[in-house]
């Protein structure tokens, strides 16, 4: 359950890289339409070697909506979306609200 109010600090692309699961100690994010979401709590589902390990560290909002888990659809630009795949970014987006907390905005590297 989501506790905090929504964050929008600023974290670049490449910060939000380092955020993968392969630094133990660092929180584990997924970013969804530039939402960052921490999901640390659910390493079982996010970190190393788990299934949905491939969403963590990158804004994956095309692979979400696509419900794919090729690497390739790990991306932030959601634009070629059918409608369909627009709702189900949408509900993915709603699931990750409601189960964790929002720390941060993606923003661009300089």
């Amino acid at each position: 359950m989501a506790t905090e109010a929504p964050k929008t600090t600023p974290i670049t692309v490449s910060e939000l890289a380092k955020h993968d699961g392969s630094d133990p100690s660092l929180p584990i994010y997924v970013a969804i339409k530039g939402d960052i979401f921490d999901v640390s709590k659910n390493t079982s589902s996010y970190g190393p070697g788990a299934g949905y390990n491939v969403f963590a560290g990158k804004d994956s909002s095309k692979a979400l909506g696509k419900s794919s888990l090729k690497p390739e659809d790990c991306i932030a630009d959601y634009s070629e979306l059918t409608e369909k795949e627009l709702e189900v970014l949408d509900q993915w987006h709603a699931f990750f609200s409601k189960r964790y907390n929002i720390i941060g905005k993606v923003v661009p590297d300089n």
